[in-house]
């Protein structure tokens, strides 16, 4: 047994930091891929997008099937089991004769697989700190948007030299490969005396706050929801969007990483944000920075402002996602942490699922992202909207969205 924030902690946050940025390719490599695949099997934008889609649906049931397993036998066998869905979904989608064999291969193996490196990595991460448990689950987050800063120019170098399926094939043997080793190192368990104090803090905050736990989750599911469809569009699409205007897929895996590169440093900077003023008005912040940004997309379309947009979203969104995890361990108890958290994130990859297909289609109706941009700017008032409504009812029953 360890104690929180012990140095045995911030180890743990290191391996889970590496799983994640390991594990996480499930829901980038498809981005890149996405126009190779299309041209490949002769379908329009929106059916190429299906594959992103099914994978994130089933990194949405992934996290909270892998987030209920790690809450009753521990976060090792949620990982490892994980692990060979991700590993062995890889190399069938290698081996797809069609589209949409492909796609099932990325919803029910890839997208499952890898959901175990987010939501039930960060909660788990959640009951190792306390002081700093803000930062220590911005860290773990970080390691989603680590793997989207290494990974597409990685695998768009593999796609334009060996091609898509001996790209997912190797991904898949590399997954096996460094995964399972590292799952192991997450065996030990922290005291249950530091779980018991965070439960007890979490009642009392819940117990101030006038909203049924219930309707606090709901709420969070749907602005999880809203938040990602908007952020999206950028994150599903800037690839293809960029060989539309004629500067090239390689110049959009540049501005994606930049992107995912820049949210680490967002990610980071949030947590100790979180860690003085709470989860809500951090979500709050980023919503309306991410809205500011996708405006400027709808105005601005050169190049040179393109790299800069994606690297102004970047640092403008990325602390958004961590938030929901924050909220949840400052308002429910300790035990169903994993489950709870993978619930709204769960919301969260519905988002992107929904919102990655809706901008597809909105270019296949109009033959312009512009709308889909605008679009996206009206689920991100959403999301704001509820998060205000969250503070404004804090305040009215006295209680205060901070960190424990």
């Amino acid at each position: 047994m360890a104690a929180t924030d012990s140095p045995m902690s911030w180890t743990r946050l290191a391996v889970a930091v590496a799983l994640s940025t390991i594990g996480a390719v499930g829901m980038w490599s498809v981005v890149v891929a996405l126009p190779a695949m299309q041209a490949e099997f002769g379908v329009d934008r929106a059916a190429a997008s299906m594959p992103y889609t099914l994978t994130m649906i089933g990194f949405a049931v992934g996290g909270a099937v892998t987030g209920k397993i790690a809450d009753r036998f521990g976060i090792t066998l949620a990982v490892m089991v994980s692990t060979l869905a991700l590993g062995f979904g890889y190399i069938a989608a290698g081996r797809a004769g069609s589209l949409w064999q492909a796609a099932l291969a990325h919803g029910a193996l890839i997208g499952t697989g890898c959901a175990v490196t987010f939501a039930p990595l960060m909660a788990d991460i959640s009951h190792w700190f306390r002081r700093r448990r803000g930062i220590a689950v911005a860290i773990a987050a970080s390691g989603n948007y680590l793997a989207g800063t290494i990974w597409p120019p990685v695998v768009q170098h593999f796609i334009a030299a060996d091609g898509w399926r001996a790209t997912d094939t190797g991904i898949g043997i590399f997954c096996l490969a460094t995964m399972l080793p590292l799952s192991l190192l997450l065996r030990r368990q922290i005291d249950a005396r530091y779980a018991a104090v965070a439960t007890a803090e979490a009642a009392k905050r819940q117990a101030a706050l006038p909203l049924s736990p219930g309707a606090l989750q709901i709420l969070l599911f749907v602005a999880g929801i809203s938040c990602c469809v908007a952020m999206s569009m950028p994150q599903v699409h800037i690839v293809a969007y960029c060989g539309d205007l004629g500067y090239g897929a390689a110049r959009g895996a540049d501005m994606l990483s930049l992107m995912l590169g820049l949210g680490i440093i967002s990610r980071v900077i949030s947590g100790f944000v979180a860690d003085r003023i709470g989860g809500v008005p951090t979500l709050i912040l980023g919503s309306v920075l991410q809205g500011a940004a996708l405006l400027l997309y709808v105005f601005f379309d050169s190049m040179v402002s393109l790299y800069i947009i994606s690297g102004l979203f970047g640092l403008f969104q990325g602390g958004i996602v961590p938030s929901y995890a924050i909220i949840v361990r400052e308002y429910f108890p300790a035990k169903d942490a994993s489950a709870r958290v993978g619930f709204v994130i769960m919301g969260t990859v519905l988002g992107m699922a929904l919102g990655g297909w809706m901008s597809g289609a909105i270019f296949d109706l109009t033959g312009s992202y512009r709308a889909a941009f605008l679009n996206g700017i009206a689920w991100n008032l959403l999301n704001v909207s509820i998060a205000a409504f969250l503070l404004l009812r804090s305040r009215r029953g006295g209680a205060r969205f901070v960190a424990a």
